[in-house]
């Protein structure tokens, strides 16, 4: 015990005196904090993320115990209820099971829509979870009966920012989607839902959406596939290990299907007829098993690898930043030999001088680690603002030990080197040296190393900014065969308006009828899908004289439009006509086809007035009327991007809304105003639907809007990168200013001894800068060789630019080059005017 007090009255010593050698130097601590509070700062920042996106527990009873049950292997496909119901009924391996789907509950009673994230659940969600009730109760099995009428819990947050956090919010209805839901409780403070990343605000049984409606008919009786809509979890019994329960499902798997196949059938989501392979494959799957502890996130899987580029980022600045306080503790151990070497001389020992410098270092890293977390907390929250996300960024265990450890490992990384040689001083040599120091006139290799390791960095950090800068500035500029800049998008749901199916086209063109009426209104149309919605509707399609290699070969995308959508969009027509009156039900089926399409079927041919048919006449969901005769190709219009931004251009069909059959409850008009902003006519349009029927649902976006949010991604890592290439460029540029401005300093009897002998101003600024050529030469060779070799690694993240694009590195090694050059520059004249008289007076 009493060694431990020795120790602690040590420390205490050596904190106050550390404390006492800062507030001696306040220009050297506030860079060396600065510096390090940014590196640590960016690190924790990331790792929050990281955390709250991949790491962090549910907040449930026991997360450890919880799997998430998977349809074969794939993560993110879905059940549909009657396969799901099934699986339940069957399963003996489980405590509690439970299936969920994300959806979007609209509040509004009419006009524009008012969207808040909304789950259908499962009786036993609560339950398996084990999450409580803060008010009233929560969902239980009784509450999911086929027939019910519905119940809501809300969310805690939601309850507070709809509610207020009134109690008297029990028994009180929600509208969803128009549909009067009764309240019986409030989930437990910090429970989001089962999937990380997006908040469920208002929770319903799976049974509520057989009233509440559903774009899909008897939507809990239909076994669609290959693709579902259901998610499953489910909690271990007690002593059945993870393999275990697999097993056991995979045993069971074969009765399950076969049971769900033989009561509901198969139904394609794409609306083509099932064949016997279908079956085939929907009777040979099985089930798979995966932790699900941290929850289910889509946001997972579509940021991982973006959250491990920037962790490996900031990791890099962080070294940048740990070189930069090595190179101030450098320049400050050499101005320290005179105290340190009267310590030695009066009997303090080596290792007690060294730890005494190491404690200085812990404590630069302490003070950077705090305010690196406040910048941290800061930087986080703007981070989820830039994901569009929800998420947990509350301060854990897990991320406090993080900035620990990185707050200690920086201390050693930048402290410990500099400590040691900072001791090697012979203290007879340092009592009779002058103030600058026993080293005067050595070249201090060290700290130009570090200077050169830190110019290799920061161009590795400058060549990924650059790539994801100039990938975000591509698909910024693409040509992605519309015009994003001036079109407003409206998305109009019948359902709460109460129509029957067979009148739904009527009413839509009734719409679209007086949408063109607007004032200010150059062109508007209406079409099933619109440009980027990352949706496809795929269909089959014969050419007579073509023979596809494979039944994927035959597949064409389409779309439903009116005429003036090409218009109105802004993708050009480069051959034949748009649709127009005469395109009716009862005339001759027509097309309009891509480029793509006409190249890929018709080669070199004139695909206009060529003809083309669609199997089964089930070709897509949005062509049921077309029969299986032929349809003639009318139109040839430019490739646009329907998916994603990267994707090449596909063959599509554009089908007349005349003749593309009954549309779904859903759909989507496009207006383009002749002169301002689309979203001026937003006011006029909600006057114009609701003429027609003031409870249809409405919403808005501009399709410049829409196509920004499909570049989120790349925005992030554009942004992020640009910042941290441009912080690790600052970091550098301040080391090798740094560094020279010592060397010139320390050398200034060298310089004035040159200069009396008759060396130039010329001479001598060419002597320093050809030091500074050197280091930068040394740093931008190696950084040049660190990126060739890693940036492969983000080909990936790249569009329309080679990872080791020449005019990249050249531009970045430019760019570098000529900063650090400006650095190096100012000492250099510096040293050049220096008074020859006066440097040797101070000798």
């Amino acid at each position: 015990m009493h060694n431990v007090f020795v120790m602690l009255d040590a420390l205490s010593q050596d904190l106050r005196y550390a404390l006492r050698a800062l507030r001696r130097s306040p220009g050297f601590a506030s860079a060396a904090i600065l510096s390090l509070a940014l590196g640590i700062g960016a690190n924790t920042a990331i790792f929050s993320l990281i955390d709250a996106v991949i790491l962090k527990s549910l907040p449930v009873r026991h997360p450890d115990e919880l799997l998430q049950v998977m349809m074969g292997k794939e993560a993110y496909g879905g059940y549909s209820n009657p396969t799901w119901e099934h699986l339940r009924d069957r399963q003996d391996v489980f405590s509690g099971i439970f299936a969920y789907s994300r959806w979007g509950f609209n509040l509004a009673s009419g006009g524009e829509a008012r969207s808040v994230n909304g789950v259908y659940v499962s009786g036993q969600y609560f339950e398996t979870l084990g999450v409580r009730a803060a008010l009233g109760r929560t969902l239980a099995p009784a509450d999911d009966t086929r027939g019910c009428a519905g119940s809501a819990v809300l969310s805690y947050g939601f309850w507070q920012r709809e509610y207020g956090g009134r109690a008297d919010v029990l028994g009180k209805t929600i509208s969803i989607d128009r549909y009067p839901i009764e309240i019986v409780g409030v989930t437990e403070r910090g429970f989001n839902g089962a999937e990380v990343g997006a908040s469920a605000d208002v929770m319903a049984p799976l049974c509520a959406i057989a009233l509440i409606g559903s774009v899909y008919p008897r939507m809990l009786d239909t076994n669609y596939y290959p693709v579902g809509w259901l998610q499953v979890m489910a909690r271990l019994k007690r002593g059945v290990s993870a393999n275990q329960a697999t097993a056991r499902l995979q045993a069971l798997a074969p009765q399950i299907y076969q049971a769900a196949f033989e009561q509901q059938g198969l139904v394609r989501e794409d609306g083509r007829q099932l064949g016997p392979k279908d079956r085939d494959q929907y009777l040979a799957q099985t089930f798979g098993t995966q932790p699900a502890g941290n929850g289910i996130s889509s946001l997972r899987r579509e940021y991982r690898e973006t959250l491990m580029v920037l962790m490996t980022t900031v990791g890099v600045v962080l070294l940048i930043a740990c070189a930069n306080v090595a190179n101030l503790l450098l320049a400050r151990g050499a101005t320290r030999e005179r105290e340190i070497a009267i310590r030695m001389a009066v009997g303090g020992g080596r290792g007690r001088l060294v730890r005494q410098l190491l404690t200085e270092s812990l404590l630069l890293s302490a003070i950077g680690a705090v305010l690196g977390v406040l910048f941290a907390e800061w930087g986080a929250r703007l981070l989820v603002r830039l994901l569009d996300a929800s998420l947990d960024l509350t301060l854990d265990v897990r991320v406090l030990a993080f900035t620990m450890a990185v707050a200690v490992l920086t201390s050693l990384l930048f402290g410990i080197v500099p400590a040691w040689r900072g001791t090697r001083v012979d203290p007879q040599s340092a009592m009779k040296a002058n103030a600058r120091g026993v080293i005067e006139g050595t070249k201090l290799g060290l700290g130009k190393a570090l200077v050169a390791a830190q110019i290799a960095l920061s161009l590795l950090l400058v060549v990924g900014a650059a790539l994801m800068l100039s990938t975000f500035w591509k698909l910024v500029s693409l040509d992605a065969g519309f015009d994003r800049g001036h079109v407003l998008l409206i998305s109009a749901d019948l359902r709460s308006g109460h129509y029957p199916m067979d009148r739904w086209s009527a009413v839509y063109l009734e719409m679209l009828d007086r949408l063109r009426a607007i004032p200010g209104v150059r062109s508007a149309s209406v079409s099933y899908i619109t440009p980027v919605c990352h949706c496809r509707w795929p269909g089959e399609v014969t050419i007579e004289g073509y023979t596809p290699k494979s039944r994927s070969d035959g597949m064409a995308s389409f779309n439903n439009v009116s005429d003036g959508y090409f218009e109105t969009v802004g993708t050009s027509i480069v051959g034949g006509r748009d649709f127009n009156s005469h395109d009716t039900s009862t005339s001759l089926k027509v097309a309009i086809v891509s480029k793509s399409f006409a190249q890929k079927y018709f080669g070199a041919a004139n695909a206009l007035g060529q003809h083309f048919r669609i199997r089964d006449g089930r070709g897509s969901q949005v062509a049921w009327s077309i029969p299986g005769g032929p349809v003639e190709i009318v139109g040839i219009v430019k490739d646009a991007k329907y998916g994603s931004l990267r994707d090449e251009p596909s063959p599509f069909v554009f089908i007349p809304w005349s003749q593309g059959g009954v549309p779904g409850p859903l759909t989507s008009f496009e207006l383009r105003p002749a002169v301002g902003t689309p979203t001026a006519l937003i006011s006029a349009v909600k006057s114009a639907i609701g003429k027609v029927n003031r409870d249809v649902s409405i919403e808005f976006e501009t399709l410049a809007a829409k196509v920004d949010d499909s570049i989120s991604r790349e925005r992030l890592l554009a942004t992020l990168s640009g910042f941290f290439g441009g912080l690790a460029l600052l970091l550098a540029t301040i080391g090798l200013y740094g560094v020279m401005s010592y060397n010139v300093a320390r050398r200034r009897n060298e310089i004035g001894i040159r200069m009396a002998l008759g060396a130039g101003q010329s001479r001598v600024l060419r002597m320093v800068l050809t030091e500074v050529a050197i280091l930068v030469g040394v740093g931008l060779l190696a950084g040049l060789g660190t990126a060739a070799a890693t940036t492969r690694f983000v080909a990936s993240f790249l569009y329309g630019v080679d990872s080791n694009d020449p005019w990249t590195l050249s531009l970045a090694s430019g760019v570098l080059a000529l900063v650090a050059g400006v650095a190096g520059f100012l000492p250099a004249r510096r040293a050049s005017r220096l008074d020859p008289m006066s440097a040797l007076r101070e000798e």
